[in-house]
């Protein structure tokens, strides 16, 4: 047996197969989609054309070969693909096939954007539904940072200028924090693994016999997607989610945006913006200090004045001026009090006398011994009529039940027999109702009250 360009088996000694061109055509486009299928290309666009119908036809080209693609107008297109342009460098996504009337394979393209960042974004936002699926970037882990810290960690590279601004304002905003560089790279390969491990670093200075670390700055300052690419780096994450210590990420500029932001404690929009938010003003501390130290003074002289006051009041008064008369007059209203509340006290023990001895005379006239023999015996009586009523209807329904079954084993198939009746079956015992049900020839079952006996119907 032989093969034939597409694998098909036949004999020997047969004559070839000749194919149609639309069948060549045809097969050759069946093998590049099942074998291609779905695929990013990168490269620059040549020749665009763009029709009425809003279909754009154009080349993707290298150095070295192009390849012809053709993006079909789709409602709502315009809002989501990049305006295309000669000579535009791009990333493009579609499938492979063949345009059979020319013969010609060709890219159906899906979804067009700018070469360089559109990788990588898709890339970001995989990473980033998969760590805040696993919780990585939810609001109620988040550690508040601490108002007044004294050590600030810095992990960030050592000849950047984020570092000097870092710097620069916590020196200026408040000279007495104590600042830990961590030196590390920040861009280029194996930089993000340097970053998760100073982080793991710091968070065992305790545990090492270091003093401790009040909060964890990750810096680094302004770049293209490709140079801040390190902080969106899985490991990163997962260090700054691990870390004990509160994060602060302060990644480029405003408009940047990393992994490493939203699996912080705070995102904050800059270096100098992240020194900011860390420290208080010492300028502000000190005019603070003063609005407190004024008030209370203020509090202070309103307090002894107050006091000064009462004190007057007092040398004033009566009581100390002849607190003997004083003490001797309050004596007075204590034994008159006293004499009050004595015979306020007989009175009250009289009337509560008086009460218990009309209760007892009432308790006397309602025995309740008596009581109970006369409830006991009403019970009595009340037993004895239902046990008779009981008695008279359970015989009652007794003789009507037995009335029902004698009229019931009267009407039932036995007594019926019984009485000279029959009853006519088929052979498979079912009852006969009707001269209609039986044939000639067919066997039937006669049941008489003391048996049965078969015959065959004429």
């Amino acid at each position: 047996m032989a093969e034939d360009l597409f694998g098909h088996t036949a004999p020997a000694r047969e004559e070839p197969r000749v194919y149609s061109v639309t069948e060549i055509t045809r097969s050759v486009r069946t093998a590049i989609e099942e074998k291609i299928g779905l695929v990013w290309v990168e490269g620059e666009i040549s020749n665009l054309r763009k029709q009425a119908s809003g279909h754009q036809y154009f080349t993707l080209k290298d150095a070295n070969s192009q390849l012809p693609c053709v993006l079909f107008a789709r409602p709502g297109m315009w809002r989501k693909q990049v305006p295309l342009a000669d000579g535009m460098q791009v990333q493009v996504r579609g499938t492979m096939t063949v345009y059979e009337a020319r013969g010609q394979y060709q890219l159906n393209v899906q979804l067009v954007q700018a070469a360089g960042a559109g990788l990588l974004q898709a890339k970001f936002e995989a990473l980033k539904r998969k760590l805040e699926a696993e919780g990585l970037f939810d609001v109620a882990r988040k550690r508040p940072l601490p108002r007044f810290p004294a050590a600030i960690a810095i992990i960030t590279s050592p000849t950047g200028a984020a570092l000097r601004d870092m710097l620069n304002i916590l020196g200026r905003r408040a000279g007495w924090i104590r600042v830990i560089i961590c030196p590390v790279r920040v861009q280029g390969e194996g930089a993000a693994e340097e970053i998760a491990a100073a982080i793991e670093e710091v968070n065992r200075f305790v545990p090492c016999g270091l003093p401790p670390v009040d909060v964890v700055v990750v810096a680094r300052g302004g770049g293209s997607v490709e140079d801040l690419w390190e902080f969106n780096e899985e490991i990163v994450a997962r260090a700054i989610a691990a870390s004990a210590l509160p994060v602060v990420s302060a990644v480029g500029h405003e408009i940047d945006f990393t992994i490493a932001d939203f699996a912080a404690d705070l995102r904050a929009p800059t270096p100098s913006a992240a020194a900011e938010l860390l420290v208080p003003d010492r300028a502000e501390l000190l005019r603070r200090c003063g609005e407190v130290t004024a008030q209370l003074r203020r509090h202070a002289a309103r307090a002894v004045e107050q006091q000064r006051a009462r004190l007057a009041w007092l040398v004033r008064s009566e009581l100390f001026r002849q607190p003997v008369a004083r003490l001797r007059e309050a004596a007075q209203r204590l034994d008159l009090a006293n004499e009050d509340l004595e015979r306020a006290r007989r009175e009250r023990l009289g009337d509560a006398r008086q009460r218990l001895t009309e209760a007892v005379s009432r308790l006397r006239q309602h025995r309740p011994d008596h009581l109970l023999a006369l409830w006991r015996e009403q019970l009595r009586n009340s037993k004895l009529r239902l046990a008779e009523r009981f008695a008279q209807q359970f015989a009652e329904r007794k003789q009507r039940l037995r009335k029902a079954t004698d009229g019931l084993r009267m009407l039932g198939p036995r007594e019926t027999l019984a009485r000279g009746y029959s009853l006519t079956l088929t052979a498979d015992g079912k009852l006969i109702r009707s001269i209609g049900a039986v044939r000639t020839g067919m066997k039937v079952v006669t049941r008489l009250s003391d048996g049965e006996f078969t015959s065959k119907a004429e």
